[in-house]
């Protein structure tokens, strides 16, 4: 009897060993895939930023250009 609960405690060791390898494996899979995710935000967030302060400054310049229309206008009228 004893010969059998040890074979089974083996192949239980055995199969935890296995599962638990599966479930890191995985787990790296899942962490990466999250990293690299994270990354390519990280890079839209950055050109995302960039745009919207060239637009601003476009924006400020054009908004400069306006008063100076308006200014002429009224000098003119």
């Amino acid at each position: 009897m004893t010969n059998a609960v040890v074979g089974i405690a083996i192949v239980l060791i055995i199969v935890a060993g296995i599962t638990t390898g599966f479930v890191a494996y995985f787990r790296m899979l899942r962490h990466r895939a999250d990293a690299q995710a994270m990354a390519e935000y990280r890079e839209f967030a950055a050109r995302a930023t960039a745009e919207q302060e060239e637009l601003r400054r476009e924006l400020a310049e054009m908004h400069g250009r306006l008063k100076e229309v308006e200014s002429l206008l009224r000098s003119v009228g």
